[in-house]
């Protein structure tokens, strides 16, 4: 039986949420409701006109949310990031070990330099646009990956971030390579929109020659198979992966176990926050089907716990509402 059940990689990020207005956004030139890299200087002039407008500090990032989410269903994480020998670096490290999720962080030397913040502005429509400066996290590596941990997962999670910088692509390349090696899965999240817009190429590079499992929202599986039509789509992630799951907010969402393609029905809520909302999906998925769940009950457990999300603010569950959850489903 493998020490883990997932073994995930992404960029470790501070999150600091805003609550704004659409105009807020238009006023300052921000592109709503996407992910945009940005320098620190304008993360910092941005962090000083929305003083005002900010909410609550966490520790982030789309995989480490999703490693957050098994770990509170129960499951057993491993997960490597990089982050700085700061402040913010040590409470990242401390918020992980506190969670039950072991990390490269605890035996390898932190680097000097700045933990990455994401910026998360939240709308009164629930929708969340993301302004992120990855700090150090943009120098992730094939130096924190772990691969007796890799090799010791049922499956390794990459998250679609990576794609946007050449050496964090490699390390993703290179711990597929490992998990694949060993007779382990791999599942992949498309992450963002800009991502499937920008980056098709890269995604293909870290999939190679097909995963086992890519999650994607409705408008990336689109703009991944270039089409309209998501039946298209739905044709076109099987050539790459042998499974996926296509969010569809309100509509719920549709999982391809390899043979069926499965519709798994909404849960009706008023949403306040879609921040992290993929990402809890994602890795209470992940906890079903490591825990001997079929993809249709999986994928209930998964809407259940992203619908509860979104009522409150937050990429998080409190533990006691994952345990009422699971036992609910």
């Amino acid at each position: 039986m493998a020490k883990y059940n997932v073994y995930g990689i992404g960029n470790a990020l501070l999150d600091i949420e805003f609550k704004v207005t659409p105009d807020v956004l238009t006023n300052l030139g921000i592109d709503k409701g996407v992910m945009t890299l940005i320098e620190a200087d304008r993360q910092q002039q941005l962090i000083n006109d929305l003083g005002d407008y900010m909410g609550k500090k966490s520790g982030g990032g789309s995989a480490a949310n999703t490693m957050f989410a098994i770990s509170q269903f129960g499951g057993k994480c491993f997960y490597s990031c990089k982050v700085a020998n700061d402040a913010m670096g040590e409470s990242y490290l401390q918020d992980l070990v506190d969670s039950g999720i072991e990390t490269n962080l605890q035996y390898q030397e932190r680097e000097p330099g700045i933990t990455g913040q994401c910026l998360v502005f939240v709308t009164p429509d629930a929708d969340r646009t993301m302004n992120t400066h990855l700090g150090i996290s943009a120098q992730f590596s094939e130096k924190e990956l772990v691969e007796s941990a890799i090799e010791d997962a049922e499956y390794l999670y990459m998250e679609g971030y990576l794609v946007t910088d050449p050496t964090s692509k490699a390390a993703a390349i290179k711990a597929r390579e490992i998990a694949q090696k060993a007779g382990n899965k791999v599942a992949l999240s498309l992450s963002d929109l800009n991502m499937a817009k920008f980056f098709k190429q890269g995604f293909l590079e870290m999939i190679g020659e097909g995963i086992d499992l890519i999650f994607a929202n409705e408008t990336e599986a689109l703009t991944m198979g270039e089409t309209e039509d998501l039946a298209q789509a739905c044709d076109y992630l099987k050539t790459l992966s042998k499974g996926f799951v296509i969010t569809r907010g309100a509509k719920g969402a549709l999982a391809y176990d390899g043979e069926n393609l499965i519709e798994i029905a909404p849960n009706s809520v008023k949403a306040v926050d879609t921040v992290g909302a993929g990402d809890m999906f994602a890795g209470a998925f992940l906890y079903g089907v490591t825990h001997g769940m079929s993809y249709a009950d999986a994928g209930k457990l998964a809407s259940a716990a992203s619908a509860r999300l979104v009522t409150s603010y937050g990429p998080r569950l409190e533990p006691q509402e994952a345990k009422e959850i699971l036992a609910q489903v």
